[in-house]
């Protein structure tokens, strides 16, 4: 007879992987516990670019509104040239659209994402519990047992590992981690502050290999330079302060954060071993070069709370092997990118500064993946796998799709009128996350139950012209197109993500 567990779900990391993960799992009403190597939380600005993509996920989380209190937007750049200093405009600044209502990049330090996230785990009742490490772990076939370095012994559901590039968790399961690492490419990140630099602007030294990103609501900027091949770091604070005035002729005084980075660009081979399952930077690592690492760690983490929830609560469990497939390619295809960006920062080229659509992460797809054949039905825009757009629309309390689909339920959309009157009579389990169900409609008035579409821009969005349904994912992915055969169709696309 096997031990009872202690928590569904043990998490190995507190950054924004591990804690996104706990706060969708929580929602869900799952047992989680979070542990951390540190004493403390990270104090560093690192990773501080949060994408369009992400943006979208803390806004269903419920933390937005302080990511943009606390955060701002990318200034534009300056180039010293001499005593000249060139203006660049590195993110192009786009307005929002009905579809993408938040499309600009947030500069926001990583501390300060860590700190809301752990505000919002806190609202949940979780305490993180820093200064406990994972030492070992044993699996079966009901769960797994996990010895920490404070000697206690935990019996869990299921392992995360979100506990970096030098995972624990990763390294027990002895999964492989392909790529490389130049030693010879060593970069000094420090957060400080700069006696008579401008804050509006992102200054760079070409000719130094040196920035200077002003850091938002703050006197701090995070500082960047790059060493020579085979030089050696020295991060005495009296060192670097010398080092940064000889270089750009500026006083840098009251560091607060140093570290070194080398380009590390790696991907596990499997994300999935048994009950353990690796996320964020301890499945794929990446160069800083675009703001990608933290932001394909949080939908690593939104692709794989729903599917644990759904699972606990007696979904399939080959449902969880589909996490894999659809964020190895993701990871790997971000990867590329990522280096290709740093690569061309190395050669001093303009390009490597520019950031686009592809950084945004708004087109990522599941498309042909295991939950999304790539000859399912489709709209005029929209295929199964792909994002599903925000549009404006009328309900109870709101105007526009978000606010409908935010939270741990899958919503599904009548378009028509032979969709709308299928719509009561579709199956759903009472276990696992719930269906919410709305016929959309033109005209006027607003009724519990339906979305009024009176400008027809929810339709357009969608590319609906006909009879249809939509079902989208917990993660706010097209889960399904639907438009025949309503309740065989229906139950033949929600078979692999429902409790039996």
């Amino acid at each position: 007879m096997t031990a009872p567990h202690d928590t569904d779900v043990l998490v190995a990391g507190a950054g924004p992987t591990g804690s996104t993960l706990a706060a969708d799992l929580l929602r869900r009403g799952v047992r989680v516990r979070v542990i951390d190597k540190a004493t403390r939380a990270f104090q560093g600005s690192r990773a501080k670019g949060i994408q369009p993509r992400t943006q979208e996920v803390f806004e269903d989380l419920g933390v937005l509104h302080e990511a943009h209190a606390e955060g701002g937007p990318y200034p534009l750049a300056g180039l010293h040239l001499g005593p000249f200093t060139a203006p660049w405009r590195m993110q192009q600044r786009n307005r929002p659209t009905p579809d993408v209502p938040y499309p600009n990049i947030l500069l926001l330090p990583q501390h300060r994402t860590d700190a809301i996230l752990h505000r919002l785990l806190e609202r949940h009742g979780l305490r993180i519990e820093y200064g406990a490490a994972l030492e070992t772990f044993e699996q079966d076939a009901d769960g797994v047992t996990a010895t920490l370095s404070t000697g206690e012994r935990v019996r869990t559901g299921y392992l995360v590992g979100a506990d970096g590039g030098a995972s624990a968790v990763r390294a027990a399961t002895g999964l492989g981690f392909v790529g490389e690492t130049d030693d010879s490419d060593k970069t000094l990140i420090i957060d400080g502050t700069i006696d008579g630099l401008s804050r509006d602007r992102w200054h760079m030294w070409p000719g130094a290999s040196a920035g200077a990103c002003p850091l938002p609501h703050s006197d701090q900027f995070q500082v960047m330079i790059r060493l020579k091949p085979g030089e050696a770091p020295d991060l005495d604070h009296a060192a670097l302060t010398g080092r940064f005035h000889a270089l750009t002729g500026l006083k840098l005084r009251d560091i607060t954060w140093t570290s070194v980075f080398r380009p590390n660009v790696r991907l596990v081979e499997r994300y999935r071993a048994g009950r353990v399952l690796l996320a964020g930077d301890a499945a794929h690592v990446h160069t800083p070069a675009g703001a990608q690492g933290l932001n394909t760690g949080v939908q690593d983490a939104y692709n794989l709370g729903w599917k644990l929830g759904q699972v606990i609560a007696g979904s399939p469990d080959h449902l969880l092997d589909s996490y894999e497939a659809e964020r190895l390619p993701i990871a790997a295809g971000v990867l590329g990118r990522s280096s290709e960006l740093y690569r061309s920062l190395g050669r001093h080229r303009v390009a490597g500064l520019k950031r686009g659509d592809e950084e945004r992460q708004l087109r990522l797809t599941y498309a042909g993946g295991p939950l999304a054949a790539g000859d399912a039905p489709a709209t005029r825009t929209l295929r199964a796998g792909d994002r599903a757009p925000d549009a404006p629309c009328a309900a109870p309390g709101t105007s526009r799709l978000f606010d409908v689909f935010r939270g741990p339920h899958f919503t599904l959309l009548a378009f028509g009128p032979g969709a709308t009157a299928a719509l009561p009579g579709l199956t759903w389990p009472a276990e696992g996350a719930e269906l919410h169900r709305y016929a959309v409609r033109d005209g006027r008035g607003i009724d519990r139950g339906h979305l009024t579409d009176a400008s027809g821009r929810l339709s357009g969005i969608y590319g609906v012209d006909g009879d249809a349904l939509i079902l989208v994912r917990p993660d706010g992915y097209v889960a399904a197109v639907i438009t025949s055969d309503w309740s065989a169709s229906f139950a033949t696309a929600t078979a692999a993500y429902t409790p039996r």
